[in-house]
């Protein structure tokens, strides 16, 4: 009865808009620049036997990756999974190999600009608590810690989605349940396998490229003993993650920061209680690690996902973060891109939950009260699998179940990339974001105009409207893609630009760029408003806003505008949107 019910709150629970408290400050890099950080999980490929529980099966595929996913996406960050299993298939063994082998596939991402987030992964505890012919699989634990325990055979019953054999299969709950109070010492074992593989990973990875460590994949209880997901969190999961964090503290990770999972359904229905909520303050060796997925349209609701769907969903994330005094991080969204009653409506599921991390406003109320706009969060997709559709998994080990669809897993198929080419349309994944800010950000938003179909088909609608009282901006950018950001210059001034990522299908030629420090149609190489390559980039670029020389406190901004629709802009019409502009920012 309890997964009828979630299922059921799922589709129709939303979430009203809190009061919001201040912002938790945001994540700064060696200049003291705020950074976002965008990219994708590498990937849900790690769950299979077929992959020997790595991303990649070569080193060669993994830079191939690597080079396309930056220059495609422009993607910054990725959140690069390893398995228990992997690292330590036998009670006394740690592979080392496996280990060099994840070193190698890690390196081709830092190597080109990406930073990484190492993520100890599972699903379900194990694949080894699934029958042959079970309906589902799980990955994570290896075998022999399966058979230290006494567990039933597997089943879930009528089960709509994977995820409800956390509450509803026996023997996945018992494990986990096992594991969350050390019996038969797993969790002791756990911890000994992570301090074994950060000593060995610390000096074979590109270390200042590292974000962190994610200590374990979704949190979920096996049991709560009458308590509350609360007081569950409080009670096991911290704990835990105050031992991995002695961990990483003595193996050489002490200056990066734990990214902290709450129970796994914090935010999705009204029975899950948790999001850390009553853990105090994390404080900045923690980031408040959440994943977001929209269980109503992946269940019982059918509407289509538009402006602002997704803002109060994210901005719970926001200010769950600066409650606990730390910065936010969403490592894992996304849907399916086939299979099911919601795939079609994926790509602007994507678009608005891309929209809600940009900023806490809709595009319709944006432009009417920017200074509302908050964080930008930084965030990996879930997921780019460069073998999605030509897997070749056996399910359970069972060589009459062999899974070759979509990600092989559970029937899932989320990855973004196959054959190479983007599934959704590139407009989506190739997005404007301000990848460092030197100063404070105030307010960005972006309109990517992306369709509403698969692969760029379909139709096309523009969410971040501007008002009628600025008519000059809202002539430039009508019916084109383009992006605002607002920030603060600091107290000290820094060694180094504002930087934003520029999408492919903004040529440098025909990229307008209207700011306080300057009006360019057609961005130079050099100046106060500049585009330059991104760091181990061939193709991909990044837009450099040089304020050098501002006074302490100033804000700036700037509208930047693809149009590459037409051969010039008028000069009036630059300069009348720029009036406005600076108008807008100040009241703003």
């Amino acid at each position: 009865m309890r997964a009828f019910f979630l299922a059921l709150l799922l589709a129709v629970a939303g979430f009203a808009t809190p009061a919001r408290p201040a912002s938790a400050a945001a994540p700064t890099d060696t200049h003291g620049r705020e950074i976002v950080l965008r990219g994708f999980n590498v990937s849900g490929s790690t769950k299979l036997y077929e992959n020997g529980l790595l991303p990649f099966r070569s080193t060669a595929d993994a830079a191939t990756a690597a080079t396309r996913m930056r220059e495609l996406t422009g993607a910054n960050a990725i959140r690069f999974l390893i398995s228990w299993e992997g690292v330590q298939p036998a009670r006394d063994r740690i592979d080392t190999a496996y280990l060099d082998r994840a070193a190698d596939q890690i390196r081709q991402f830092t190597d080109r600009g990406i930073r990484v987030l190492l993520d100890w992964h599972q699903d379900l505890y194990s694949a080894h608590l699934f029958d042959p012919d079970s309906w589902y699989t799980g990955d994570g634990a290896p075998k022999w810690v399966i058979d230290a325990g006494t567990y039933p055979d597997e089943s879930c019953g009528i089960c709509l989605l994977w995820g409800q054999n956390m509450m509803n299969n026996g023997a996945v709950r018992a494990a986990m349940y096992d594991f969350w109070r050390n019996r038969y010492g797993v969790q002791d074992a756990y911890l000994t396998q992570a301090r074994a593989a950060l000593t060995h990973l610390r000096s074979r990875v590109d270390y200042p490229m590292m974000l962190g460590v994610d200590p374990f994949n979704e949190p979920f209880d096996g049991g709560l003993d009458g308590g509350s997901g609360t007081t569950w969190e409080t009670t096991y999961l911290l704990p835990f993650y105050q031992r991995f964090r002695a961990v990483m503290d003595a193996t050489g990770w002490s200056s990066l920061p734990l990214y902290a999972e709450p129970l796994v359904f914090w935010n999705t229905g009204f029975f899950e209680q948790g999001g850390l909520s009553t853990a105090g303050r994390l404080g900045p060796r923690y980031v408040f690690n959440s994943h977001y997925y929209d269980g109503g349209r992946m269940t019982l609701d059918p509407s289509a996902a538009g402006d602002g769907t997704y803002s109060a969903a994210m901005n719970r994330i926001r200010d769950r973060a600066t409650a606990l005094g730390t910065t936010a991080f969403v490592s894992e969204f996304g849907n399916a891109m086939s299979g099911t009653s919601s795939s079609s409506r994926t790509p602007w599921m994507i678009r608005s939950m891309y929209q809600g991390l940009d900023s806490r406003l809709s595009g319709a109320s944006f432009w009417n009260g920017a200074a509302g706009s908050g964080q930008v969060l930084s965030s990996t997709q879930w997921h780019w699998d460069d073998y999605s559709g030509r897997h070749r998994e056996l399910m359970n080990f069972n060589p009459d179940k062999v899974q070759t669809a979509g990600d092989a897993w559970n029937g899932e198929d989320h990855s973004v990339i196959a054959g190479g080419v983007p599934r959704l349309d590139r407009r989506v994944l190739d997005r404007l974001f301000p990848s460092a800010v030197a100063g404070t950000t105030i307010a960005f938003a972006y309109e990517d105009l992306a369709r509403d179909g698969f692969a760029g088909a379909g139709r096309q609608q523009a969410w971040l409207t501007v008002p009628s009282r600025l008519p000059a901006i809202a002539g430039l950018v009508a019916g084109r893609q383009y992006g605002v950001l607002v920030w603060r210059e600091p107290s000290a001034p820094l060694a180094a630009p504002t930087e934003l990522h520029l999408p492919g299908s903004f040529p440098s030629a025909r990229t307008v760029v209207v700011s306080d420090l300057g009006v360019v149609a057609g961005v130079p190489a050099t100046g106060p408003v500049a585009v330059t390559t991104e760091a181990g980039a061939t193709t991909a670029r990044r837009l450099l806003l040089d304020a050098t020389g501002s006074a302490p406190g100033r804000v700036h901004v700037a509208l930047v505008v693809n149009a590459s629709d037409v051969a010039s802009v008028p000069a009036a019409t630059l300069t009348a949107a720029r009036t406005e502009l600076l108008a807008w920012a100040a009241a703003s």
